[in-house]
């Protein structure tokens, strides 16, 4: 006879905890433009700093991301000696660094995936020994000189096949089988520069859009790939079909069906539809979700409650991408100026908006409760719990019988109980509990 343990959270009070997480939350924020925005004369100013590294480590800050090209010869930042200049102004400060190999020598994103040039012309075997030696030289210098990330990144936004030639658009569907070897070979470059390292780096892999992430990771482990860490995902409304509710969901499902943190690493959202100069803004009012204006206080919020979001659906932590891309008397490919000014965390005078300081707002950190029901026999049979709205994950066989972990948030009221059907908990007790603000094991008796 089936046996299913049956749980639903709702209505939740907010309370004061402690994260189940075995990582701090990540308040991030992508600072690959800081550099080239100083040497243009950007002005930034937060309570008496105008250091942006100082900044925002002040706003509560703790892990910064930045690109890396492999030889972007158009421009002088985003390669080894930029970014090294970042880790170490970001780590003399006190936080931490993801590091985000794109693998080529211009943007990569869901969109494209450029080969560098210098890999363009060898066989599949030739680039994963290039990936792999490319990943491992640059973190054994950085280690060497004592900055060491605390996370990498294995491709970005790689919706498609990575290192593609020509103009790096997916021609057809992903070859997983070079797709795989070029994936696993910067995985375990990055495991090889662990060795002996006191900061062992956390491995992402990273998708553009909650609605292409369960997908692309279903076929990655089917191929292979899978010695990685974190799922990381990009979140813009503008190019997303999935409101706050589908992100959250998204999140739930990932979490619980591949078993690895995750974490939105790219999101942004506009404080105003003005312009600072003559670059076309790539956020406005086209961008915005119902009850968040394009205004201060809405990009603000839009932070906050993202952030909470994630962490309620058993996520740990958004990064922001680029709050520092203020205008300047620089160009771009593009124009003179910014096409991000006005979705930065600093106005058109270099003032912190307010949702610079989303990092210290207010959050409701969750718990984990751990269910453990008896083995009675029942060892061959469909045991599983739903904590993670209509998603059935199977519970761990112990020798104290079934033990399944939920994330939860705390002041959830839970009903939990055993049924010897699928159809309801008609069959059985069910136990009611209040989620506390501490972990927790909830013994079951079998009915």
């Amino acid at each position: 006879m089936t046996q299913k343990i049956l749980v639903s959270a709702i209505a939740a009070t907010l309370l004061a905890a402690t994260s189940a997480s075995a990582h701090e939350p990540w308040f991030g924020a992508d600072l690959s433009y800081v550099n080239e925005m100083q040497a243009c004369g950007a002005h930034y100013a937060y309570q008496g700093e105008t250091d942006p590294y100082a900044i925002f480590a002040k706003s509560g800050t703790n892990i910064v991301r930045v690109r890396l090209w492999n030889n972007p010869t158009w421009t002088k930042y985003s390669n080894i000696a930029d970014v090294t200049k970042t880790i170490a102004a970001a780590k003399a400060r006190g936080m931490k660094v993801l590091l985000d190999f794109h693998y080529s020598d211009d943007w990569a994103d869901g969109d494209h995936q450029i080969v560098p040039a210098a890999w363009a012309k060898l066989d599949t075997d030739a680039q994963a020994k290039a990936v792999h030696q490319f990943t491992l030289d640059t973190l054994n210098d950085l280690k060497a000189k004592g900055l060491m990330p605390d996370a990498v990144q294995v491709g970005n936004e790689t919706n498609h096949e990575i290192m593609l030639p020509g103009d790096g658009k997916q021609a057809g569907p992903i070859n997983w089988t070079r797709n795989a070897k070029l994936f696993n070979a910067g995985i375990s470059a990055v495991r090889e520069a662990s060795q002996g390292s006191p900061i062992k780096p956390e491995i992402m892999l990273h998708i553009a859009q909650p609605e292409n992430v369960e997908a692309w990771f279903a076929d990655a482990a089917r191929a292979g790939v899978t010695d990685f860490d974190i799922i990381g995902m990009s979140y813009y409304r503008k190019w997303s079909k999935d409101d706050f509710a589908a992100a959250a969901d998204v999140i739930r499902r990932v979490h619980a069906r591949f078993g690895k943190e995750v974490v939105i690493v790219e999101t942004a959202y506009p404080f105003t539809d003005d312009y600072a100069d003559n670059a076309p803004n790539l956020l406005g009012s086209d961008s915005a979700l119902p009850g968040y204006p394009v205004t201060p206080d809405g990009q603000a919020r839009y932070m906050h409650d993202l952030m909470q979001l994630t962490l309620d659906s058993g996520g740990m932590g958004v990064v922001y991408w680029e709050p520092a891309w203020v205008s300047t008397k620089c160009s771009t490919r593009w124009a003179q100026g910014s096409n991000w000014e006005n979705a930065a965390f600093f106005d058109f005078k270099g003032k912190a908006v307010p949702a610079l300081e989303w990092p210290k707002a207010s959050y409701v950190l969750p718990v984990e409760i751990t269910f453990t029901v008896p083995d009675h026999g029942q060892a061959t049979q469909f045991i599983s719990a739903d904590f993670t709205g209509g998603v059935d994950v199977a519970m761990t066989k112990t020798a104290q019988g079934f033990v399944y972990k939920a994330i939860l948030r705390p002041g959830s009221d839970v009903v939990v109980g055993t049924a010897e059907t699928e159809a309801g908990l008609d069959s059985a007790e069910a136990l009611n509990l209040t989620v506390p603000n501490a972990a927790r094991t909830v013994a079951l008796a079998k009915q």
